[in-house]
């Protein structure tokens, strides 16, 4: 038998991973699912479980000599590996579980290609790591950040490891903050591609070193690739030193929020 992703390039195996992933996602949609406690409150359910089995079967058949970091499996493959695949199957698992429809399906190859899967909105962003594109019935088009709807998504899911000097809360509050933009409140990192493809002006979020994680790394390169300005809370680099995260549509966005983030109330 012909082995039916080894040929492709990295961005299609990203696209096809996280499509296919999707698939699963919204196949199980709305089933009583088990529940698999994590600790600290969270869980992950049977469709986070299947979701990855899918896509590590894509990436194993595709890049047999990549390591991988599964959010639910943990890390396999060689540990010296030069390639390492980030994997979020089911990225909002809190909504899914709820019998809401706002999740993504993370896949990226560190430094390089992302895909980001939209199971319920039929919509695939991903990007070669230089631009960044979304599929939808079959068409490509060019991902065009803009700030024009003002929409702010604020990450407030805990815990909190920025707090006393950043609370997201607090940003929601600030006078500056509702005269310009109008706040929503978002849960998972799907609000990253909506930021690249022009649906929110920006996205922030608390967190320590977002971008070698599985939940933020796609979403960081779509927007990097499609030309937003990304930095850590504190406006430096994201990284192992790195706060947190502010991705915005252009400069203007971003200078604005930076201001209100760094003048405490």
């Amino acid at each position: 038998m012909i082995n039916s992703f080894a040929g492709l390039d990295d961005t299609e195996v990203a696209t096809a991973a996280a499509s296919a992933g999707a698939d699963v996602v919204r196949a199980l949609y709305g089933r009583r699912l088990t529940r698999i406690d994590k600790g600290d409150g969270d869980f992950a359910t049977a469709a986070d479980l299947e979701a990855e089995k899918t896509i590590l079967g894509i990436l194993r058949e595709a890049r047999p000599d990549d390591a991988v970091l599964g959010e639910e499996s943990g890390p396999q493959g060689a540990a010296g590996a030069a390639r390492r695949w980030l994997v979020d199957p089911l990225c909002g698992t809190f909504n899914y579980a709820a019998g809401t429809m706002l999740v993504a399906v993370n896949v990226a190859l560190r430094g390089g290609a992302a895909a980001v899967a939209d199971p319920f909105g039929g919509e695939v962003f991903f990007t070669d790591g230089e631009t960044a594109w979304v599929r939808r019935d079959g068409a490509d088009a060019r991902l065009a950040p803009s700030s024009a709807t003002a929409l702010v998504d604020v990450n407030l899911d805990p815990p909190f490891p920025g707090a006393p000097g950043f609370r997201a809360v607090e940003l929601l509050a600030r006078p500056a903050f509702v005269e310009r933009f109008r706040p929503r409140v978002g849960s998972t990192t799907l609000a990253l591609a909506w930021v690249a493809a022009g649906k929110r002006a920006a996205y922030v979020t608390d967190g320590v070193d977002l971008s070698e994680g599985v939940h933020f790394a796609a979403g960081i390169a779509l927007c990097r690739a499609a030309g937003c300005v990304v930095t850590g809370i504190d406006g430096g680099p994201i990284g192992p030193s790195g706060r947190g995260l502010v991705a915005a549509a252009d400069d203007e966005t971003h200078r604005l929020l930076m201001s209100m983030i760094e003048s405490r109330p």
